[in-house]
Formats: C-alpha cells, structure tokens, sequence
C-alpha cells in the first residue's frame, strides 16, 4: 500500500469508528477523533461545532433503531496529511450523502476537521 493510501485508509478507518455508537457515546473516544477546530453543516443548516457535537454524540442510543449501513465509500488526498472522504449511509428510511475532511496532526492523529450530511431519496 502507498503512503497516500495508508493516509486515505486512516481516514476511513476513522471515519467508520467515529460512526460507531459506542465510540460515539464515550466522550474521551469520540473526543480523540475531533478535530478542536471541527465544524458540520447538518442537514438542518445549523453549524455544530466541537463542543456541541460532543455533546450530541453523547446522546446516542446504545442500541440504536436503525443501524448505520455504509456504502460507496470513496478518498482523495487532497494534500500530504488532508483526506477528502465521501459517502452514503442508511439508516432505516434515512439515506444521507456525506463529506468529510480529514488532517493529520503530528502529536494527535487523524481528526475530523470538517463534515456535511446532505439527506437524499436516491
């Protein structure tokens, strides 16, 4: 594997690890795989930022209703330690099309700098 796919491969793995419920609920987990500088645009319009989505993420069932099915799951390394990653869930009846920004700092990892989820019927 090439070091820009060892790169698009972290972000991923992050990704499908902050999408985790479990992950998602720990705050110290979760916490790890934000960025301080994290921001999303949801589906509503509203800006989340760091300290909301934690405490969003806090709030997620154990057991939720409709697990998150992931497909189409696709990177771009934009520059050395920055990944582009795009992707389809379901939940249920919900299918969202998401974005997600990935940087590598050298102390902390890989962090979610940046997310949007845009809901879709296709």
């Amino acid at each position: 594997m090439t070091d820009d796919q060892q790169q698009i491969q972290a972000a991923i793995d992050g990704e499908l690890r902050l999408l985790a419920p479990a992950v998602r609920r720990d705050d110290a987990q979760s916490g790890a795989f934000l960025d301080p500088e994290f921001f999303e645009f949801g589906a509503s319009g509203r800006r989340w930022d760091v300290e909301s989505m934690r405490e969003l993420m806090a709030s997620t069932p154990v057991e939720p209703e409709h697990p998150v099915e992931v497909t189409e799951m696709a990177g771009v390394l934009l520059a050395p330690g920055l990944v582009h990653l795009t992707y389809r869930t379901d939940e249920g009846d919900r299918r969202v099309r998401r974005s997600s920004v990935w940087r590598r700092h050298p102390e902390a990892g890989w962090r979610l700098y940046f997310h949007q989820g845009t809901p879709t019927k296709e």
